[in-house]
This record gives structure tokens, C-alpha cells and sequence, in this order.
């Protein structure tokens, strides 16, 4: 097909035609780099012409990324970017100065690097979604003139499409149990798939604290002469949480002190001890930048946190019954889900509406939330095929007790009888998946007003 006889639909269904690993586990041969590499050389090698910060984690990574982000942005720097996957509509994914690029500029990237693709008499490479995602959002910062550009890895880091960068600072976030069956079992084997990202001769800021993760991420970054700034070693942080109830909410508060100063108070717009600790890396990491002539000043620092926006990562709607919508999606997100409730949230009779992928621990979830809820409403997200029934769901939850539950055939259903069921001064959470969040945010929108 000629470049001029397609449409905006067409370049669409190109794309999600495409292998994509959101739709379905890969296989650990399934991730190399060779093909990222050889479709940026024909774009132009867009990532070269770009001041990047690369952030990868097993959890906090998307959260980081959008601190770092909103600081920069509030510093005067014209900042993309680049998270996955999306909430509800693709273009989330590509942000410049917040805004997410529209569908007339993403139907003309993606012509051309369709046609970067089918160029040539070489045999045919079989690229993938993220691929094609992360070309789209390397060429969008370069054609917008972005001045930094923070981009999360998707998968990993070592093998992630994204790594094909020169960050100016590397950042990894918390490392914990996900996507086992590729990253391998152990923490050690995570680890090392998270700093993979870590550059020779630039420098890296890390928030993993397990002892196991840890040495790894100090191997790495010596073997690399990466000068390494570590949460719990080189930077602290302290917090208070946010409160939130019917009548009232107040901000969360991080002071964080680093080896080169100790830093104010600040307000922090997401809840939970998990978001401090991410936002004292952020912090670390922007003190790397201004060390590297980047000018970013205190207010903006301040002023980024206080007002970040990270949707459906402990959102509350509503008041009267509160409802919190979280994409905590493994036992450690779940654990830090019900530290966020029980910190900053007063007590009530809770129902947890719930879905989630089949490469997830939902078990090991539920052993963690279910003692905590009165009532559990199962599901399973209509918007991906990795979603398990909730008869399974069902069959896990029983292992771990006898907690009371009911299923739902979708996403709607569930939430639609969890409201039915809770009174006024009850609280509703909504977790387990980015994908089932993603589903019930635009009802929420519609149905309830967000704090």
C-alpha cells in the first residue's frame, strides 16, 4: 500500500496488528535490541538528538517518570514523556508539556515509520507494538522540540525496546517479583535485567533497597564506572501521609535529605509511603541533572510534586462512599496498596472489586488484601486477552479462606454492585490491573467527582 492511499485507521490497524507483548507474554528470546536499533537508523537515530532520563523498576517506575517529569516541566524545560502502557486512550503514552500528542500526529509518525519499515529489499523484520510505540515517541519528542525527555522502560531494561538510549541519568525504582517467567525467579536475575539499563560513565540513582537487588545494581554500576546514589545509603526520605475522608484531604508530605543537603519539607499529590520513596529518587535524580549544568530550582522541585498527576495510582472519586482506584498489580503494589488504606484512610467496611493477568501472582495478592475487605467483586477486564475468568479468581481466593465474594462477567457489572452494596461511609477499591483500571476509569469520571 502507497503511503498516500492509507488512512488514519489503516496506519492504526497496522500498529495493532503488530506482535504485542501487553496482549500476551514473551518468551525471553523474544526481547533483543538489533531490530530497535536498525529501525532508528532509518528514522534518523532520533534518540541521539535527545537529553534523556531512562527509568526502569519493578514497581514505581510510570509514578517516578511522572514526578521527574512535572519538576522539569515546572523548571521551564519543554519535557516529554514516554510511559506504558496506557490508561484509556493510546496517546497518554506520548506527552509533551503534559499534553498528549494527537491523533493527526500520530497517524503521520506511524505512516512513516511504516514506511521506514517496508522500505528496502531486506527480508522483512517483525517488529512489535512497543517498537513501533517507543520509534513514535523518540520521533515525537525530536519533532516537538523537547528539551528533556523522560522515558520509562516497558519491560525489563536490558533488553527493553528503550534501550537504545544514552540517558543522562539512569534511575531504577524499586525491584520486586513481575514477569518472573521472563526476568527470571529470582531477585538477583530481576536486578540484572533492571540494570541493564546502567550506562558506562554516567550516572545512576536507585531506590532498591533489597539486599539481593541491591548488590547486584552495585555490581553493575562498578563494572560500568557509574557513579551509583542509593535510597536508605546516599538519600532518605521521611513522610507523613495524606488523609483522606468524606469531609476532608490533605496533601502527603516527603522531606528528603541527600548526601549533598537536606531539603524541605514538601507536598507530595500521590498517597502512600511507596510514592515518597519514588519521589526521593526523583529527587536524587534531579540533583544528578543540576549537577550535570541542568538548572532546576527548588520551587520547581516543590512545585512538581505538589502537583503531579498520575492517574488511577491511589485516585480517590467520590465521598460518600469514598472509591479508590489503583493499578497495584503484584504482591508488592498490593502491599503497598494496603498500607496507603489503612495510613490514610478511616476505618470502614471495604469491598475490593478485582481483576487481573494471568502472568501475575494473584494468589500471593490475595493472601495479602483479602482478610482486609468485607466483600470481594470478581471480574475480568473485556480490554485484554491476558485477563483470568473469575471462576479462577474465585478458585484462588478460596485457597486462602473463605472471604466473601461474588462474580461478575465484566469490569461494569462489578463495580456496578459493589456501589449497590456499600453505604455512605463505606469505601470501594478498584485494583489488581492497569487494564481493569483503565476500563472503569472513564465511568468513574462520568459517575462520581475525583478528589
Amino acid at each position: 500500500m502507497h503511503s498516500e492511499l492509507r488512512t488514519p485507521n489503516s496506519e492504526r490497524n497496522w500498529w495493532y496488528g503488530l506482535i504485542n507483548f501487553e496482549q500476551r507474554t514473551p518468551c525471553a528470546d523474544d526481547l533483543k535490541l538489533d531490530h530497535m536499533r536498525a529501525l532508528l537508523a532509518r528514522l534518523g537515530e532520533p534518540q541521539r538528538r535527545l537529553r534523556i532520563v531512562h527509568v526502569a523498576g519493578s514497581k514505581g517506575k510510570g509514578s517516578t517518570a511522572a514526578m521527574l517529569a512535572s519538576i522539569l516541566q515546572r523548571a521551564g524545560y519543554r519535557t516529554g514523556l514516554f510511559t506504558s502502557p496506557h490508561l484509556c486512550q493510546v496517546e497518554e503514552r506520548f506527552r509533551v508539556n503534559d499534553r498528549p500528542i494527537s491523533g493527526a500526529e500520530l497517524t503521520v509518525l506511524l505512516d512513516e515509520i511504516r514506511s521506514a519499515i517496508e522500505s528496502g529489499s531486506a527480508p522483512r523484520i517483525p517488529y512489535t507494538f512497543f517498537e513501533v510505540a517507543t520509534a513514535v515517541g523518540l520521533l515525537h519528542f525530536v519533532r516537538r522540540r523537547v528539551e528533556a525527555a523522560v522515558v520509562e522502560v516497558g519491560l525489563g531494561g536490558r533488553l527493553d525496546s528503550t534501550n537504545v538510549c544514552l540517558p543522562v541519568v539512569s534511575v531504577i525504582t524499586s525491584i520486586s517479583y513481575d514477569h518472573t517467567n521472563v526476568l527470571g525467579d529470582r531477585l538477583s536475575a530481576i536486578a540484572a535485567e533492571k540494570a541493564g539499563i546502567v550506562k558506562r560513565e554516567h550516572p545512576t540513582v536507585s531506590g532498591a533497597t533489597v539486599p539481593e537487588a541491591r548488590s547486584v545494581v552495585e555490581r553493575v554500576c562498578r563494572e560500568r564506572h557509574s557513579r551509583l546514589r542509593q535510597l536508605g545509603g546516599d538519600f532518605h526520605f521521611d513522610y507523613v501521609p495524606g488523609q483522606v475522608s468524606p469531609t476532608r484531604r490533605s496533601h502527603s508530605r516527603v522531606a528528603v535529605a541527600t548526601s549533598r543537603r537536606r531539603w524541605p519539607e514538601m507536598e507530595l499529590n500521590l498517597l502512600g509511603e511507596h510514592q515518597a520513596a519514588n519521589a526521593a529518587v526523583a529527587v536524587a535524580c534531579i540533583e544528578e541533572l543540576n549537577a550535570a549544568g541542568w538548572r532546576i530550582p527548588d520551587a520547581a522541585v516543590a512545585a512538581g510534586l505538589a502537583e503531579v498527576s498520575w492517574p488511577a495510582r491511589m485516585e480517590v472519586f467520590g465521598s460518600r462512599p469514598l472509591i479508590v482506584l489503583d493499578c497495584a498489580h503484584n504482591v508488592a503494589s498490593a502491599s503497598a496498596l494496603l498500607k496507603a488504606l489503612q495510613s490514610s484512610f478511616p476505618p470502614a467496611r471495604r469491598f475490593l472489586v478485582f481483576a487481573g493477568s494471568g502472568d501475575k501472582d494473584l494468589a500471593g495478592m490475595f493472601r495479602i488484601l483479602a482478610p482486609h475487605f468485607a466483600h470481594l467483586f470478581l471480574t475480568c477486564y473485556t480490554n485484554n486477552p491476558r485477563g483470568v475468568p473469575p471462576d479462577r479468581l474465585a478458585q484462588m481466593l478460596r485457597v486462602n479462606g473463605s472471604t466473601s465474594h461474588t462474580l461478575y462477567a465484566t469490569p461494569t457489572d462489578a463495580y456496578r454492585a459493589a456501589r449497590a452494596a456499600a453505604a455512605a461511609d463505606d469505601l470501594i477499591c478498584i485494583a489488581g490491573s492497569v487494564f481493569l483500571a483503565g476500563e472503569l476509569r472513564p465511568l468513574l469520571c462520568e459517575t462520581t467527582e475525583t478528589s
